[in-house]
């Protein structure tokens, strides 16, 4: 009679799953509450910064910047894109996105950049972590909606939390990466100059990795911007709700101007941070 490996071999993963989770309900409720409050602290902050502003004011401080950082060409493509998401009626939730991806970007850099040094100078944090990240960047981005809804119910903060979980792991690899390639001579010459580990680490490895760094930031705020979209299934609002909506009433007209509207936004973010990893550009 056949039989399959469950039937002989019964692993209840999910079973401890669940308990681990009612658990952490019970007992750590306090500090996920106040970590909550501080993540809907800063992404309400934000959004409410960026919405108070009006579209004439804060569309061209966007236009000058991407002009000022990138080059003439690309400030006339932020002027078509404010131009066609105001034109559209998404200004609105194209702010909130914006809000919603910088906030984000903020909590997992601020955490992914001090990993990624820690797994360049120590060896056996780079073997625990690493693991981790691969964990974090294999499992599909729906899964992490679920234990944020679970912990810190619907709306920006549990979508903020599972955009953090899902765009860290870039900032740290990169992080790491550039700093390992880091030249050894580069290294001997800041020691022979007298410098102190934490001198060398701030004044030669960091300034030399920049560009590792950048990218890895650059790539954390586009991975925060897909997630973005997907987090509006809890509540996270912005051009994902408009997507969403566009897919629940099979609008194609509306799905596609709310996917403009992203498209836009990550052209925008893309470029402009990048241009802080390089030279910039005068064409």
């Amino acid at each position: 009679m056949a039989t399959n490996i469950r039937d002989l071999i019964q692993i209840p993963i999910g079973d401890w799953v669940e308990t681990g989770v009612d658990w952490i309900r019970t007992n750590l409720q306090g500090p996920l509450d106040g970590f909550a409050d501080g993540v809907g602290f800063l992404a309400d902050g934000l959004e409410s910064l960026l919405l108070f502003l009006p579209d004439w004011v804060l569309g061209p401080l966007i236009i000058a910047f991407a002009w000022w950082r990138v080059g003439w060409r690309f400030g006339a493509f932020a002027l078509l894109a404010m131009f066609l998401i105001a034109a559209m009626g998404l200004w609105r939730e194209t702010m909130q996105t914006f809000a919603l991806v910088i906030g984000a970007s903020i909590i997992a850099l601020a955490a992914g950049l001090p990993l990624g040094i820690a797994m360049a100078r120590r060896d056996g944090v780079a073997m625990v972590i690493r693991p981790v990240l691969d964990f974090m960047q294999t499992m599909p981005p729906f899964v992490y909606l679920i234990p944020a809804a679970i912990f810190f119910g619907l709306g920006k903060v549990p979508g903020t939390i599972a955009t953090v979980i899902f765009a860290m792991p870039p900032a740290v690899r990169l992080t790491n990466l550039g700093i390992r390639q880091v030249s050894q001579e580069n290294v001997e010459a800041g020691l022979a100059f007298g410098c102190t580990t934490r001198q060398l680490l701030y004044k030669v490895q960091i300034p030399l990795a920049m560009p590792s760094i950048m990218a890895g930031i650059n790539q954390t705020i586009m991975l925060a911007l897909s997630m973005v979209v997907i987090a509006s299934m809890i509540g996270a609002g912005g051009l994902g709700n408009t997507v969403l909506t566009g897919i629940q009433r099979l609008d194609v007209g509306l799905g596609f101007e709310g996917g403009l509207g992203v498209v836009f936004l990550a052209i925008l973010l893309d470029r402009m941070t990048q241009s802080f990893g390089f030279r910039r550009r005068k064409d």
